[in-house]
C-alpha cells in the first residue's frame, strides 16, 4: 500500500485538466492529493481486514458446519446438511483464492511502485539537471555573442543592427545562419516616371479622434524571473501556463486583436481605388502595419474568459465599428468584425498557438482573415505569420516576425506574397525586412513592395522583366525594372514616455479607458486588468485567480458544453469554404436598447 501511494504522489507535481489550465502546485492542493491518496490507502486497509475476517469466519462456518453432520439427526436433515456444508466448502475455497490474488496483487503492486519510485526520481534529477544546463547555455552563448560583436575584424561585412531598446548587448539573440536571398532583383529606372508622383497621397496618418487619454499609470518596477516560471513549461502550450499579472499588459488579448485597425486609413484609400493591384499593394501595407504597433510590446495580454466581448465605437472619427468575442474556451479562440462606413468590411477567427521552445517562445495565430470592399466586391485572404519572443532565459527579451503572408483577391485572383525575414546577425540585409510581389490573375508580377514591419512599406511599378544568371547555388534570379518607389505606409511615432506605459501606441492607450453603456462582458469590466493598469498588481493576482476559479467552476458544472457565443455564429465561407465565427448581428443593437439582459456573468 505504500508503493501505490508513492506511486501517485510522484505524479502531483507536474498536472494539466483537460480545460487548457494548469493546475496549481501550491502546497495546499498538494496536501488535498496527499489527503485523498490517504483515504485510497486506508480503503484498502479495510479491504486486507475484511479479507482476514472472511478466512477466520469461513473456517469456523465450516468446523460448526462438520460438528453438526456428525450428530444423529433425522435423515431428511442430514442431506440438507450435507448440502450446506458443501456450499460452503465452495465458498472457503474462492475465497481463499481471492485472497491469495489480493496478495499477490498487493506484492507486485509493492515490487513496481518502488521500482517507478526510481525511475521517476531519475527523471526529475535529469530535468532538474536539463534546466541548470539550458540556462548554463544560454549565458554562455550571450557572452560570446558580446564577444564577437566586440571583435569588428572578425567581421567586418556585418550589419549593424538597429538602435533600439530591444536590440541591447546584453542580451540580444540572433540567428545563426543567413536567410535565403530573394529570387528577384530590382533596379530603378533612369527614365522619368511619367508624372506618378513620390506616393499615393498618403498623407501622414491623422486621427480626429475625440478627447481620449493620452496616457496611463506608469508601470510599476516588480521584478520578477520568467525563466523561474516557464522553464518547467518547455514543449507547453502558453494559454495552459497560469501566469502572474507581472508579465502581462493590461490589455486583453480581444483588444491586442482590435490594434490591428491602427493604420485602418489604409483601408479607406484602398476602397476608393480604380485599380485592384493598386488596391492589392494597400491592402497588403495594412497587413504589415499592424506588426509595428509589436516591436517593443513583450509583455502578454490577459487571456480573454468564454464569453469576454470588446467593442470599439470609432464611428465618429473612423468611421468604423468593430466588436470581437471569445467564442472558444478550448481551444481558446476569438472572433472579429468590423463594419466601416467608409467602403469595406473585416473579420477575422484567430486562435493563438504557442510553444516554449527553451530561449525563444514562438507565438503561431491560426486563422484567417478576410476583407472585402463594398464597391467592388473584391473579397481577399490571408494568415499572419509566427511572433518569436527571445531571451526567455537571460537578457533583454526582444520580439521578432517571420514566415509567409500569401493575400489573394478571390474576385480577381490577383496575389501579394510578402515575406517576413527573421533577423540574423551575421545577415547583411536590413533588420525586420519584409519584401513582397503583386501579380495578376496569370501570374504577372506588376509590383514590388519593399520595407519593414517596424517602420514602413513602399512599392514600385515594375516597366520591365528580364531573367538573370544563375547564383551561386544556381537559382536564377529575375531581375525587375522598376519606377521610383511610392510610399504606402509610415509608422507614426509612439507617444512620449511610452516606455513607462508598456509601449503603447496612442490607440492602444485608449483601448482600456472605461466607457459608459459598453456590454457588461466588455474587457474594460474586468477588475484584473483594471487593477493592474492601476498598478495594484497584488489585488489584480489575487481577483486573476478568482475569476479563473469562477471559470473552472462554471466549466465544471457543465455550462461549457454545447456553449454558443452570444454574438457570432458558425458559418462555411463560401469562398475558403472554411467553417468559421462569422458576426450575426444584434450588438449594436442592444447597445442602443442597453439592455444586457443576455450576457453572462462572467467578472
Amino acid at each position: 500500500m505504500s508503493g501505490f501511494c508513492g506511486i501517485f504522489l510522484n505524479f502531483v507535481p507536474f498536472y494539466w485538466n483537460d480545460s487548457g489550465e494548469e493546475e496549481p502546485t501550491s502546497r495546499s492542493d498538494r496536501s488535498e492529493l496527499q489527503g485523498a491518496l490517504k483515504t485510497l490507502a486506508s480503503k484498502l486497509d479495510d479491504l486486507c481486514t475484511c479479507n482476514d475476517l472472511i478466512a477466520k469466519h469461513g473456517a469456523a462456518l465450516q468446523r460448526s458446519l462438520s460438528e453438526l453432520e456428525a450428530l444423529r439427526v433425522l435423515v431428511e436433515g442430514g442431506e440438507k446438511i450435507k448440502a450446506v456444508n458443501e456450499r460452503a466448502t465452495l465458498f472457503r475455497i474462492t475465497s481463499n483464492a481471492m485472497i491469495n490474488a489480493c496478495r499477490d496483487f498487493l506484492q507486485l503492486a509493492e515490487s513496481h511502485s518502488r521500482r517507478w519510485q526510481r525511475v521517476l526520481q531519475h527523471e526529475r534529477d535529469q530535468r532538474t539537471h536539463l534546466e541548470e544546463t539550458i540556462e548554463q547555455l544560454a549565458k554562455q552563448h550571450n557572452n560570446l555573442e558580446r564577444a564577437w560583436r566586440k571583435a569588428p575584424s572578425l567581421a567586418p561585412d556585418t550589419h549593424p543592427p538597429k538602435e533600439d531598446p530591444s536590440d541591447e548587448d546584453e542580451g540580444t539573440e540572433y540567428f545563426d545562419a543567413m536567410e535565403d536571398s530573394p529570387a528577384f532583383i530590382t533596379v530603378t529606372a533612369t527614365e522619368p516616371s511619367h508624372g506618378h508622383p513620390s506616393d499615393w497621397n498618403l498623407d501622414d496618418h491623422v486621427s480626429t479622434s475625440l478627447a481620449r487619454r493620452s496616457q496611463i499609470p506608469s508601470k510599476p518596477n516588480y521584478s520578477l524571473n520568467l525563466w523561474s516560471i516557464m522553464k518547467n513549461c518547455i514543449g507547453k502550450e502558453l494559454s495552459k501556463i497560469p501566469m502572474p499579472v507581472n508579465f502581462n499588459e493590461p490589455l486583453s488579448m480581444l483588444q491586442r486583436l482590435t490594434e490591428d485597425l491602427e493604420y485602418s486609413d489604409l483601408l479607406d484609400k484602398a476602397a476608393g481605388c480604380e485599380s485592384s493591384l493598386e488596391q492589392i499593394c494597400l491592402v497588403a501595407a495594412f497587413s504589415v502595419s499592424s506588426y509595428s504597433t509589436t516591436v517593443h510590446r513583450t509583455a502578454k495580454p490577459f487571456n480573454p474568459l468564454l464569453g469576454e466581448t470588446f467593442e470599439l465605437d470609432r464611428l465618429d472619427e473612423c468611421g468604423y465599428r468593430s466588436l470581437c468575442e471569445q467564442v472558444s474556451h478550448h481551444p481558446p479562440a476569438a472572433a472579429h468584425h468590423v463594419m466601416s462606413q467608409r467602403g469595406w468590411t473585416l473579420w477575422q477567427e484567430i486562435t493563438i498557438a504557442s510553444k516554449f521552445r527553451g530561449k525563444y517562445l514562438s507565438i503561431m495565430p491560426l486563422g484567417t482573415i478576410h476583407l472585402q470592399f463594398h464597391r467592388s466586391g473584391n473579397h481577399y485572404v490571408w494568415r499572419k505569420v509566427t511572433s518569436t519572443v527571445h531571451n526567455i532565459i537571460v537578457g533583454k527579451l526582444w520580439i521578432d516576425q517571420s514566415g509567409d503572408i500569401d493575400i489573394i483577391n478571390h474576385t480577381t485572383k490577383e496575389t501579394c506574397q510578402l515575406k517576413f525575414y527573421p533577423y540574423s546577425y551575421f545577415s547583411r540585409e536590413v533588420p525586420r525586412k519584409v519584401t513582397g510581389v503583386v501579380a495578376d490573375g496569370e501570374g504577372q508580377a506588376h509590383y514590388i513592395l519593399s520595407g519593414t514591419w517596424d517602420e514602413r512599406m513602399e512599392s514600385a511599378k515594375i516597366v520591365q522583366r528580364n531573367r538573370g544568371n544563375s547564383g551561386t547555388e544556381g537559382k536564377q534570379k529575375t531581375i525587375y525594372q522598376t519606377l521610383a518607389p511610392r510610399l504606402l505606409w509610415k509608422k507614426c511615432p509612439l507617444p512620449e514616455n511610452a516606455e513607462n506605459m508598456y509601449y503603447f501606441s496612442s490607440l492602444a492607450l485608449s483601448l482600456n479607458e472605461e466607457e459608459v453603456g459598453v456590454s457588461l462582458t466588455d474587457s474594460r469590466r474586468r477588475p484584473d486588468q483594471r487593477m493592474m493598469e492601476e498598478g495594484r498588481w497584488d489585488e489584480a493576482n489575487a481577483e486573476k485567480q478568482r475569476l479563473e476559479e469562477k471559470q473552472r467552476a462554471v466549466r465544471r458544472g457543465g455550462s461549457y458544453e454545447g456553449y454558443h457565443p452570444l454574438w457570432f455564429h458558425q458559418r462555411t465561407d463560401p469562398v475558403t469554404g472554411e467553417t468559421s465565427f462569422v458576426y450575426k448581428g444584434a450588438y449594436w443593437e442592444a447597445k442602443e436598447r442597453q439592455d444586457w439582459s443576455m450576457c453572462p456573468d462572467i467578472f
